[in-house]
């Protein structure tokens, strides 16, 4: 039952990874009792399932995802949101206004217009229709103020980190308000532009070194240490 590359080996599509008796995870495929990469990435093993950590992926939508996106279009119904998937998503407009919707007489660029950044939530999504998002729960809405870093969405687990430690270190040292969008767009809002400086320089390191341990050390101790040079500046 023989493996062909080490975890964490970069692995491009068409690459055998193992055979017989390995279950085909995330980003391969199993071919005749072998499990081949289906994606270029680093791969990686869980028991007995082969998977390929994608190093570029595109954002798949699942409900209850908090996304960050940016509006493209205003209808009469509602809002067309770019959410950095394949797909736009939809932001009815009767999800947003509290009193009854008509679109004879609503003024929905006065809400939300194009080129507008809001935070919202995955409600509905399937293969036979577009995502549909709601922005009516606490948090959610219009951005007013941040700085929006990008990421590869494969990574924004590694910006959480186990049970939330990776984010809330990052907090706790730069004392920014963090909001993750599940598709790979994070908004940073901190007191002061060196804080929001120090926020952006932890999410571009970890994205650049999300294949390594012990990367929660070196992000807080790179943080620190920028810390002491300003104040001793």
């Amino acid at each position: 039952m023989p493996l062909f590359y080490e975890r964490k080996q970069l692995v491009t599509p068409g690459d055998l990874l193992a055979e017989d008796d390995y279950v085909a995870g995330d980003n391969t495929y199993k071919d005749d009792g072998k499990i081949y990469a289906s994606r270029i990435g680093l791969v990686d093993y869980e028991a007995r399932k082969v998977h390929v950590v994608a190093l570029k992926a595109f954002y798949v939508p699942y409900v209850e995802d908090t996304v960050i996106g940016k509006v493209a279009e205003v209808t009469t119904g509602g809002w067309i949101v770019d959410i950095n998937a394949p797909y736009f998503a939809m932001l009815r407009a009767s999800d947003v206004m509290d009193r009854p919707f008509k679109p004879e007489t609503s003024d929905l660029p006065s809400i939300f217009d194009v080129g507008d950044l809001i935070i919202a939530k995955v409600v509905d999504y399937d293969r036979t229709r577009d995502p549909l998002l709601t922005v009516r729960e606490p948090g959610l809405g219009k951005i007013m103020r941040g700085q929006l870093v990008e990421i590869t969405t494969t990574k924004i687990p590694r910006v959480i980190g186990r049970q939330g430690s990776m984010v809330s270190m990052i907090k706790r040292e730069t004392g920014c308000q963090i909001t993750i969008g599940q598709n790979g767009l994070i908004l940073i809002s901190g007191k002061t532009p060196e804080d929001e400086r120090l926020a952006v320089m932890a999410l571009h390191k970890i994205e650049e070194e999300s294949h390594t341990s012990g990367l929660t050390d070196r992000v807080t101790e790179m943080l620190r240490k920028e810390k002491e040079g300003v104040e001793h500046a």
